[in-house]
């Protein structure tokens, strides 16, 4: 008769083993600003939208021109690795310094309502 035994459990240091380990090249990051954002998706890819307003005062047309200067596609999977990642921070930040109110009252909707659709 054969002896049986169950496997042993992976211990901390075996898994860490297989975790590769990250190494983060920055030399060709670009760092740009953006106080807008917006986002668009299809079944496969997820589309994130960054730019800027420099509309100080509108006018009577209150009409805002916002400047795109990136997007970033990204499958849903990573999309949604993000929306973890951020939320993460997010609370972080509001732990440090406080809650931060979003007040909608004074944007333009279409901008809020994902008035931008990609070309």
């Amino acid at each position: 008769m054969s002896d049986q035994t169950n496997p042993k459990p992976e211990t901390a240091e075996a898994g860490a083993r297989r975790t590769p380990k990250v190494e983060w090249d920055d030399s060709k990051m670009r760092s740009t600003y953006a106080n807008v954002v917006n986002a668009a998706s299809t079944r496969e890819e997820i589309s994130v939208f960054f730019g800027t307003n420099q509309t100080w005062n509108l006018d009577e047309k209150r009409e805002v021109t916002v400047q795109l200067s990136d997007r970033i596609i990204m499958s849903p999977f990573a999309a949604k690795r993000l929306w973890v990642l951020l939320g993460a921070v997010l609370k972080q930040h509001e732990q440090r310094f406080g809650t931060l109110a979003i007040d909608d009252g004074n944007r333009v909707p279409e901008v809020l309502s994902g008035g931008h659709k990609p070309n």
